[in-house]
């Protein structure tokens, strides 16, 4: 019999329940990834693998394939008794494309019945979704947060360049490696509890983190037994959901109270809250984000109960870009991208996956969209919480629009000079709407006309009135990335990856297939959509497509063959309002370095004879 979820309470009763239950009173006395944090990365570090490694389930239930469940509905159900039963965070069997969630369906004679069609890749977590291999994590001299030291631990970076409070930390989970281990297929490294050491060492608490635990039973209660005797409070991390190997709340049944089941809140729902010998026991949720929220919400408040300072976070009140729908009845919790453009705050959301890490390395800011709120409009002023200082958080600049992997080293240098730039790939079109509405100081562009040329009608068309300049970052090469070194001619013959409508790479992809005189409809997996150059990449290097179009850069960097297809103008646009700002000016001047020439060249691909170059329109 599955379990079908937990009792849930709001966040404010987690919270009071926390204060009312225990008296929180602190000790008296006297903290290697570990020691990390708060120090200053001395240059950009790097993803050494994709995360996740293969495609994994992002839920528990039936591994199926798509195909056969058409047809499925109320009142026509389908039997499927070609399945595998999953686990979240199960690798997803091969010749299987989806999962339907364990409570989408129905025991059945052989098999389980259905009433919904199941989409290809429907809750799959995809390889890379998380980060791409040879991806930047953090740039140069930059503040290591415990975010960030978390996802340094996933993607197997092991080194970089007093009131007594005593907490211990149990990670558990079969699939769990330790961090600095050589990555496993179905494995992931342990960096939840990397995370909370951070945040509680940021707070100035002492913590033991102990060994990895499989998912047994006995083995979580011997180890549970063992934290609570040595601790003040104890964190497990992950077991907290209704999977068949979650076993935190039986646990801390058997040697305690469970008081909590379930927060209504988003990212963290399955998160536990028990008592063992009158001490607290907190249980984290095991997706990165989820635990994050948790740490964030409900562990650093207690901490403060005990008398400890959790370091003050800059609150200011933003206008979002897009409009964010979110369940009623449940606070939900969304990571930013913050800059001050024009004299107002504006803030891009992340991605809202518990399992994406980068949305917490890429953001400075995270929001909360209330549980009596159904969602907040583009447009509408919501307070934000920074997650860097205030002097980072008004240097902050923001620019959305084509992704391209050079804008990685363009943030890098800027970091060097106390700018720090946070990049949105929303797609060259998404990069001129923003402009349009003033969401951002400057987008990346490539945008290919009917005539031949790049960028000019489009800022004409869509930003008519406005003055705005455009400052030549490289002509790049686009091509067919493929393992076998197939080119354009072949892409009807060829499974395909394409970028998402409004990219550059998409709209100049429509434009040769029209002077071809090849139909979309003609081209295998059109209509399969990736964010970034990276992402088409890494879909080609791991068997998903034989060939997609991306830059030369992303091709060479994980090692694939490339076909020129174009060689185009990627320009920043900028509005003629930003161009006396300092931020503005440094950023220009990096672009027009011999440095940044270098860099360019080293990457591939890139023709810099009109880098630094200026159009105004």
């Amino acid at each position: 019999m599955v379990k079908r979820y937990l009792d849930m309470v709001s966040l404010k009763e987690a919270k009071d329940t926390i204060k009312r239950e225990f008296t929180l009173t602190p000790g008296r006395g006297k903290a290697t990834l570990m020691d990390a944090h708060g120090k200053i990365s001395a240059g950009p570090v790097f993803s050494k693998y994709s995360v996740p490694m293969l495609h994994l389930s992002a839920m528990d239930g039936i591994a199926v394939k798509s195909e056969e469940t058409k047809g499925a509905a109320e009142t026509k159900p389908v039997l499927i008794t070609d399945f595998k039963r999953l686990n979240t965070g199960n690798i997803i069997p091969s010749g299987y494309d989806a999962v339907i969630m364990i409570e989408d369906t129905w025991e059945a004679e052989g098999g389980f019945d259905i009433r919904k069609a199941a989409a290809p890749y429907q809750h799959v977590r995809p390889v890379g979704e998380d980060i791409g291999e040879s991806e930047m994590i953090i740039p140069s001299l930059h503040r290591i947060r415990f975010n960030d030291t978390a996802a340094l631990a996933s993607y197997g970076i092991s080194e970089v360049d007093v009131l007594s409070l005593r907490a211990g930390i149990i990670p558990t989970g079969s699939e769990l490696l330790e961090p600095g281990s050589e990555p496993e297929p179905g494995k992931v490294i342990d960096s939840n509890s990397i995370m909370a050491g951070a945040m509680l060492s940021e707070a100035g608490v002492d913590f033991t983190r102990y060994p990895i635990v499989e998912d047994d039973f006995d083995l979580i209660k011997n180890a549970v037994k063992k934290g609570i005797e040595e601790n003040d409070f104890l964190i497990t991390s992950a077991g907290s959901s209704a999977g068949t190997k979650d076993h935190t709340a039986s646990v801390i049944a058997e040697l305690g109270e469970v008081l909590i089941h379930g927060i209504a809140i988003k990212p963290g729902k399955p998160a536990i809250i028990g008592r063992i010998n009158g001490k607290p026991v907190i249980g984290l949720p095991g997706y990165p984000l989820a635990a994050m929220t948790i740490m964030r919400e409900i562990v650093m408040p207690m901490v403060e109960s005990y008398g400890f300072k959790v370091p003050y976070r800059y609150k200011t009140n933003v206008e979002l870009s897009t409009s964010l729908h979110s369940p009623i009845g449940t606070d939900e919790f969304v990571m930013m991208s913050v800059g001050k453009v024009g004299g107002r705050y504006i803030g891009v959301p992340m991605s809202r996956g518990a399992g994406v890490q980068m949305s917490a390395v890429r953001a400075n800011a995270y929001i909360k969209i209330p549980a009596e709120s159904e969602g907040i409009s583009s447009g509408e002023e919501t307070e934000a919480n920074f997650t860097v200082t205030p002097d980072l958080a008004e240097n902050s600049l923001l620019i959305v629009g084509s992704h391209d992997p050079c804008l990685d080293y363009l943030a890098s240098l800027a970091s060097e000079k106390g700018i720090q730039v946070f990049s949105v790939h929303s797609g060259s079109m998404g990069g001129v709407l923003a402009l349009k509405k003033s969401y951002c100081h400057a987008a990346p562009v490539h945008l290919l006309s009917d005539d031949g040329d790049y960028n000019v009608p489009y800022i004409r068309k869509y930003l008519a009135g406005e003055e705005i300049s455009l400052f030549c970052v490289a002509e790049r090469e686009q091509g067919i990335a493929s393992i076998s070194g197939a080119g354009f001619d072949e892409i009807t013959e060829l499974s395909y990856v394409n970028r998402q409508k409004g990219s550059g790479t998409r709209i100049l992809l429509d434009y040769i297939l029209r002077e071809n005189g090849i139909s979309p409809s003609a081209v295998n997996g059109y209509e399969r959509e990736m964010t970034t150059h990276l992402d088409v990449a890494l879909a080609v290097k791991n068997g998903e497509a034989d060939g997609g179009m991306c830059v030369y850069s992303a091709a060479k960097a994980l090692g694939l063959k490339f076909s020129p297809v174009a060689k185009e103008r990627y320009e920043l646009a900028i509005p003629a309002k930003f161009l006396e700002d300092e931020r503005i000016k440094a950023i220009l001047e990096i672009i027009k370095s011999d440095k940044f020439r270098a860099q360019l060249t080293s990457l591939g691909g890139y023709d810099t004879s009109k880098t630094g170059d200026i159009r105004k329109v």
